[in-house]
């Protein structure tokens, strides 16, 4: 480490040892550097520390530097920022903390020896001092997701909980990381801290660039607090720490880590809470949850499975099935229909049979059932009932059948397009009545149908309802352009924007994906209509929204459209179900192709937005090296 290249002014850069040829001395060199850093007040030192944070973000499972001393030498750096504090804003050092944690974070996301050895080092104490926000948020951001990962490893989990401050605080980050991000950074554009817009940009620049930025590394910071938790969570004795309600009931609405799948996110941490009996009582019994946990289950999105598993948990145990069941049977009976959804196979049959057993236990005194909700649950059992009499019935009964169905949906579509909406909707539902189960095409149309009346009737909770149970039969499933299409402006009338948003951007996504000729011209475009959805749905749930309410709101800079600042007009976007009616001569209702007519109309259209450019925009995070 005392020799140093000839043409480097630094004695002893850590850059020159490492081009050492002999292995022998570019080892002891390295020990040498990691020992004698945190001691060294040199400038400069910022340097080879991002060096070594780019090398851990590129390599996280070499384990060279974890035997030569890293994580020794990063948990004496943050002590030394923290006690320091001259040293700390000499120079560039007020960067080191940060780079230091991010180190240990990335040497220990996949590696649990690795894990080992930075517990060993004494990494955990600093680290919850950054966690505890001694620094900013920025340095809270990487300690917690560093402690997430330690926690994740059954062998360095018990010395992540002997901090027994770590779970309260990560549970307070959690709930307010987003309102310290916009108050610390967003709001006050003035006070922004220099080394924050630097980190943020790495070197892209601009004001809009550090706000996005901001709202992605916010989002993280929620997720990776999540994360943290979630390893408590699989533990019984930390559930009542957990299963407090002003973390449970905030929990379905935390997004963070939509796009990183390894994240549990809100509905993730719920679903590790309901495996628990002791986790059950508590979700049951608080206001909002269940609706949240309905919604979630009936939307397409990552976490569908895991609202799913929660209210199957919840409706199988004794003691909270009578809490939770004329709230979670309606959703998952619109759910029946789903075969394969992810890993879960027969996901619809295991519903069924859930739903069965509620019924059957009715009559044990384990919990009441409402008369609509048994109504509801024998329907579909009878429906069942159906599908197994068909498997032996005459092909030509069959047809007659669907021949049957057929006419009554074309006098719907017939009474839909002279105005008669309520009685196009029981033309609809009687030639549900007719079609056999098992044309499931036709049973989608119908539902699709039935679910556009009660869109132009303002009965949006049996729009929601029936878009659902079409593109549950849908194949593939979630993919069914019109009922999403519905079932977003359905979520409109509701209020409820994420999960608007969400069918949105996936109508948009199939848009421009269909193979139909008529659909043809509308590649890379997004209609008009959904645009203008999208943008509102994105205002309303902006990450931010919340805290912005909460203090006063400020119009972010370059964005005249934000809900926080000033309001547009959305008006327009309601009369665009219009172009949604089409004429009867169609299967379904909906002529979505009527505003996509010629090459000069189409000239005024938009690209087509990604779903990743959506996401990015409305600040879902996307994770770091994870």
């Amino acid at each position: 480490m005392d020799k140093a290249s000839a043409d480097c002014p630094y004695p002893g850069c850590f850059f020159c040892v490492m081009k050492e040829g002999n292995p022998s001395k570019r080892r002891a060199s390295i020990i040498k550097f990691f020992r004698d850093l945190p001691s060294q007040d040199d400038d400069g030192q910022v340097l080879p520390i991002s060096g070594l944070w780019n090398t851990a973000m590129a390599h996280p499972n070499d384990p060279e530097f974890i035997e030569l001393g890293i994580f020794e030498c990063m948990a004496a750096l943050i002590w030394k920022g923290l006690k320091n504090r001259r040293w700390l804003s000499h120079d560039q050092n007020i960067y080191i903390p940060y780079y230091a944690a991010h180190i240990i974070g990335s040497y220990t996301m996949n590696m649990e020896e690795f894990a080992e050895s930075a517990v060993r080092a004494g990494v955990i104490p600093p680290l919850v001092e950054l966690l505890r926000g001694r620094l900013t948020w920025v340095e809270q951001r990487v300690a917690v997701r560093a402690l997430g990962h330690l926690a994740t490893y059954p062998s360095t989990f018990s010395a992540i909980a002997n901090h027994g401050e770590i779970l309260e605080l990560s549970i307070q980050l959690a709930m307010s990381s987003l309102e310290i991000v916009y108050t610390h950074f967003y709001q006050n554009v003035d006070r922004r801290i220099s080394y924050h817009c630097d980190l943020l940009t790495r070197g892209m620049g601009g004001v809009e660039m550090e706000s996005r930025k901001a709202e992605e590394w916010a989002s993280q910071l929620q997720c990776w607090s999540l994360q943290l938790i979630n390893c408590f969570a699989f533990k019984p004795e930390f559930l009542s720490t957990i299963c407090k309600p002003d973390l449970l009931v905030k929990l379905p609405g935390m997004w963070g880590g939509l796009v990183n799948e390894n994240s549990p996110a809100g509905i993730g941490l719920l679903r590790t809470i309901c495996h628990h009996k002791y986790g059950r009582g508590p979700v049951a019994s608080c206001p909002g949850i269940i609706e949240a946990l309905c919604n979630i289950a009936r939307s397409s999105d990552d976490w569908q499975y895991m609202a799913i598993d929660c209210l199957l948990w919840l409706l199988q145990d004794p003691t909270t099935c009578s809490k939770v069941i004329d709230k979670a049977v309606p959703a998952l009976l619109d759910l029946t229909e789903i075969t394969t959804l992810g890993d879960h196979k027969k996901l619809g049959d295991t519903i069924v049979n859930v739903l069965q057993e509620c019924l059957e236990s009715q009559g044990t005194g384990r919990n009441s059932i409402s008369s609509r909700v048994k109504e509801e649950i024998e329907e579909v059992l009878s429906s069942r009932q159906r599908l197994k009499w068909e498997k032996n019935m005459p092909k030509e009964d069959l047809h007659i059948k669907h021949a049957a169905a057929l006419v009554v949906k074309l006098e719907g579509n017939s009474l839909f397009s002279s105005g008669n909406i309520s009685g196009a909707a029981s033309k609809y539902s009687e030639a549900l009545a007719l079609c056999p189960v098992r044309s499931k095409k036709e049973r989608v149309v119908l539902y699709s149908n039935r679910a556009q009346c009660y869109l132009l009737l303002q009965q949006p909770v049996a729009a929601i309802s029936d878009a659902t149970r079409a593109i549950c039969l849908h194949n593939p499933l979630n993919r069914h352009a019109k009922s999403l299409w519905r079932r977003a402006q359905a979520y409109d009338m509701l209020g409820l924007a994420k999960e608007s948003l969400l069918d949105a951007i996936l109508f948009i996504n199939e848009c421009s994906q269909s193979n139909d000729p008529d659909l043809s011209l509308r590649q890379n475009k997004v209609p008009d209509y959904a645009e203008r959805l999208v943008k509102k749905q994105m205002r309303a749930a902006w990450l931010f929204k919340d805290a912005s309410v909460k203090h006063g709101g400020v119009q972010c800079e370059g964005d005249t459209g934000h809900a926080y600042g000033q309001e547009a007009d959305d008006s327009e976007w309601e009369t665009a179900s219009e172009s949604d009616i089409g004429n009867d001569e169609r299967d379904e209702l909906g002529d979505d192709d009527c505003d996509w007519k010629t090459e000069d109309e189409r000239k005024d259209k938009y690209d087509k937005p990604s779903m990743k450019d959506i996401k990015h925009a409305y600040n879902l995070q996307l994770a770091e090296g994870e």
